[in-house]
């Protein structure tokens, strides 16, 4: 097997692993191409192409999130991973830990580990790399990665107990949700929804998005029926698309451009937030980004009249 047909056959792991520690589609794929470069240039054939390859994009990766996370530090209001669509990386062996690695949720949990911590729990708790491949990828010993993964665990069930949520059922909720949405029913809503539900939206200061998070059932509900009818008497639609492995919907402008993505996250069978994602710079993989300032000077100037009877 050649050298570009390895990486050919690898790359969706790879893309899958970078994503999870950069919670970025973006910087992953860059950090797949770099690796790529270095494999292409290396003058010698690793033993396993696997194990090089998956070390050398953990640590372009690791490199990439310390920069990161400077910038991170002073982005504009929540900072959410950029919206995954599908995840290119299935093995039936490992199929709960990749669904649950992926969520918005987990993601953001991650976002409070260390860059090793995280990396070493991608390798570990998510992929099944063993403990070996994990200290070489990350440049460590064994124990001290042993010892990374311990305080990784317990900050990331500390942040969220684990739940199963019945694929089913899940998307039945979901279902429901969005069915209620379209007919405006308030009730509808809140009855799926959790009595600490929040809703938040990233915008990063360059979309329009909520001064700050809203909170409880009755608000979220009212907030969205409010919402809804203003867009959509602008031409935006919704369709609803599994997000990071979670129920969500892209929203687009008239012209089919993407607007937004919306998340829920479902836990104990009721809808605990609402993420949404809305700063274009995190939505360009997903196609030609909607002008989202003119689309909310839109709807105010549509509603004007009405607003002043």
């Amino acid at each position: 097997m050649s050298k570009v047909e390895e990486y050919e056959e690898l790359r969706p792991l790879l893309f899958s692993i970078a994503y999870r520690i950069l919670g970025s589609v973006g910087e992953a794929e860059d950090a797949v191409q770099e690796t790529w470069l270095r494999y292409d240039g290396s003058s010698t054939r690793p033993t396993s192409a696997k194990a090089f390859l998956s070390a050398t994009v953990t640590r372009i990766s690791v490199d990439v999130l310390r920069s990161a996370r400077v910038r991170r530090e002073e982005y504009v209001g929540p900072w959410f991973p950029e919206p995954l669509l599908s995840d290119p990386y299935q093995d039936p062996a490992r199929s709960a830990e990749l669904a649950d690695s992926v969520s918005m949720a987990a993601l953001l949990l991650l976002e409070r580990l260390s860059p090793l911590e995280r990396a070493v729990f991608v390798l570990r708790e998510v992929f099944g790399f063993g403990f070996d491949e994990v200290a070489s990828a990350v440049g460590r010993s064994e124990p001290a990665c042993r010892q990374l993964l311990v305080r990784a665990r317990g900050h990331m069930r500390a942040g969220r107990p684990r739940f199963e949520a019945v694929r089913e059922e899940r998307e039945q909720l979901a279902a429901q949700f969005f069915d209620a949405l379209r007919e405006g029913d308030v009730t509808g809503l809140r009855d799926l929804l959790a009595a600490d539900v929040s809703m938040v939206g990233d915008g990063g200061g360059k979309a329009p998005q909520l001064a700050r998070a809203v909170i409880g059932p009755e608000n979220v509900a009212r907030l969205l029926v409010a919402v809804l009818p203003r867009m959509t008497l602008v031409g935006v639609t919704f369709e609803p698309h599994e997000i990071n492995g979670q129920p969500g919907a892209v929203f687009r402008d008239r012209d089919g451009k993407v607007l937004q993505t919306l998340v829920l996250d479902i836990l104990d069978g009721q809808i605990q937030a609402i993420l949404a994602v809305i700063n274009p710079d995190k939505l360009g993989h997903l196609g030609a980004v909607a002008d989202s300032w003119a689309i909310h000077r839109e709807v105010r100037q549509v509603h004007r009249p009405m607003e002043s009877d």
